[in-house]
């Protein structure tokens, strides 16, 4: 099944792509959608974006919170989960002295957003460490007795990026809620990788991407925020959604949208849409493909790396099967990270990321549905692995 699976995506067939949670890859049938929706747009770009658009990503929106739960109308799309962690991020208003609280397991694009808006602001982004090997409980534990009065927000991923864990973000969001707190969560790698019920995790803002896991097209992310805070939010962008009237044009309902949250966020100048209209063709392939099966496979084979691989080194793994999911990071020997993943690539045909984080150095597996045993087979033979062996 694998096999001819592969032959459903559109990757470089003599390519062995172990590396779905960078960018992540698009089915052929989901870019062929994306593709319809571009001509569509192009045969009358005024009736299909000044007009049609609110309902087009509207039904696209219901597609999306259906899989993921959470309702049509607390989710805008966004280019990417970096997008929407930026959009929170700007409008809170944070007063001098005011924390964001965070784990040293975070996506560095966003630790960088965080520094330079709360140094902006004379707040401070507190990162707390979360010590390898990884526990689930210290991560509460950690993050709670981090906390001061001057904490407005607590910041976590779903899914680390750097690490592959899975964080306690529903039991996180709990606890910030009985104390308070606000909470927002990173969720790039967590759709379509895991089981998500996004109102169940409870949290304030959820930043999610569509273009990893789930397979739909790049720039294609959205952001979750209940329903108490919409008005909190700005977009990065200004546009037709602040504008007291339709100021001098007619037939534009896209500008506008039917609640706040949509005036505001969804329309921020002129932008290619389809990508975002593309997201309910890649639920659909993923629906007929038996995705939970395919997920459980895709963890059987990363999980028979992790331990091949620590064995042969002599390490151990940073946390247990249950703590990730498709994605995991294998320990490896120290040395040059840049180094291992030029030689993986160019000597063996290995598309995948070296990271490192606390001084260890880590292979990040991601097995897709797409991958075949033979793929991790070719990654447990690579002679830039072989050390110890």
């Amino acid at each position: 099944m694998s096999e001819t699976l592969r032959d459903l995506f559109l990757l470089d067939p003599e390519l062995v792509f172990l590396n779905h949670g960078s960018f992540g890859a698009l089915p052929r049938e989901v870019w062929e959608a994306q593709q319809r929706w571009q001509l569509e747009m192009e045969r009358n770009p005024v009736a299909f974006l000044g007009r049609r658009s609110a309902i087009l990503l509207r039904e696209a929106r219901e597609a999306l919170g259906t899989a993921l739960g959470a309702a049509a109308g607390h989710l805008v799309f966004m280019p990417n989960a970096t997008t929407g962690v930026n959009v929170v991020a700007q409008s809170l208003r944070l007063q001098a002295g005011d924390e964001v609280l965070a784990s040293d397991l975070e996506y560095g694009a966003c630790d960088a957003a965080w520094e330079h808006l709360c140094a902006r602001q004379g707040a401070h982004y507190r990162r707390v460490e979360i010590p390898l090997p990884y526990q689930r409980e210290h991560v509460l534990a950690r993050l709670l007795a981090a906390i001061t009065p001057r904490t407005r927000l607590i910041f976590l991923s779903h899914i680390s990026s750097t690490t592959a864990l899975i964080l306690p973000v529903a039991e996180l969001c709990q606890a910030a809620r009985e104390r308070g707190i606000l909470t927002l969560i990173d969720g790039a790698h967590a759709p379509g990788q895991i089981a998500l019920d996004i109102e169940a995790v409870g949290a304030d803002f959820y930043a999610g991407n569509c273009h990893k896991w789930l397979c739909a097209p790049k720039g294609a992310g959205f952001l979750y925020a209940r329903p108490e805070h919409h008005g909190l939010l700005e977009p990065t962008v200004l546009s037709w959604g602040y504008a007291a009237s339709r100021a001098g044009h007619s037939g534009f309902d896209a500008y506008l949208g039917r609640s706040l949250f949509e005036r505001r966020m969804q329309w921020q100048g002129t932008r290619d849409i389809s990508a975002w209209l593309a997201v309910p063709a890649a639920l659909a392939f993923q629906a007929r493909h038996d995705w939970p099966a395919q997920r459980a496979r895709c963890h059987a084979l990363a999980a028979q790396a992790l331990h091949t691989l620590t064995q042969r080194f002599g390490l151990s793994p940073i946390a247990q099967d249950q703590d990730w999911a498709q994605m995991v990071a294998i320990p490896v020997p120290a040395q040059d990270p840049e180094s291992l993943r030029r030689s993986l690539f160019e000597d063996s045909g290995i598309e995948i990321p070296v990271t490192y984080h606390g001084g260890q150095v880590f292979v990040r597996l991601s097995v897709q549905a797409y991958n075949s045993a033979d793929d991790v087979a070719r990654l447990l033979a690579a002679p830039a692995l072989q050390i110890g062996a």
